[in-house]
């Protein structure tokens, strides 16, 4: 991972505010309820925390990456922003982390969120049982991703594919049929939802 964005994190902002499209509109689904804990899985250089850091003041910020150097961006953006104080970043694997022992708290996360990372991670189902796991009784599961891009022009979506593949990102096409049985087993509620012609989407998933 370090040598994939050691270069790339100079620029990577710049070029994925472009087609990592969902990410505002995943922000603005968080609850109402301002004081909770949240941590973003594979927060890269942090540009999501710090705009959930602007809108919810009074909320605990936790981010885990599998990459130092997008670490060190962050925390560089943090800092610039006066936020270094309020966000906890930790080198870490999204199905090995642990809200005690990763983070030091003492009881699970409210919100744990991946944004255009599960598409990344070959072990995306280990992860999602490992946030579930870091996730109290009626906490929320948010996921905004790539998805099938059924609905755009056959041209544009073929594309766009082959260019992702490139850099290893791949749509998980099991992620949503493995929630759906997780909420079969009684173990949440899924809420999904297909954004710019199926271009990404928002999966949400509240804990029972």
């Amino acid at each position: 991972m370090d040598r994939m964005y050691r270069h790339q994190r100079y620029f990577y902002d710049v070029t994925r505010r472009y087609y990592l499209l969902g990410r505002d509109q995943l922000i603005a689904r968080f609850p109402d309820d301002k004081e909770f804990s949240v941590l973003e899985a594979g927060c890269g250089t942090g540009r999501n925390l710090a705009l959930v850091a602007e809108k919810y003041p009074l909320a605990e910020l936790y981010g885990l990456d599998a990459s130092q150097e997008m670490l060190d961006s962050a925390q560089q953006k943090f800092s610039k922003k006066s936020l270094q104080d309020r966000i906890n970043t930790k080198l870490a694997l999204a199905d090995e982390f642990a809200f005690d022992t990763t983070f030091g708290l003492k009881y699970p996360f409210d919100i744990i969120y991946f944004s255009f990372s599960i598409s990344m991670i070959p072990p995306w189902k280990a992860s999602v049982d490992n946030a579930l796991r870091n996730l109290k009784p009626g906490g929320i599961l948010y996921f905004v991703d790539f998805y099938d891009q059924r609905d755009l022009p056959k041209p544009i979506s073929r594309g766009l594919k082959w260019w992702l593949r490139q850099f290893h990102v791949v749509y998980p096409r099991e992620l949503i049929p493995y929630l759906e049985t997780l909420e079969n087993e009684g173990l949440g509620v899924l809420a999904f939802e297909s954004l710019f012609r199926s271009y990404s989407f928002i999966a949400r998933f509240e804990k029972s």
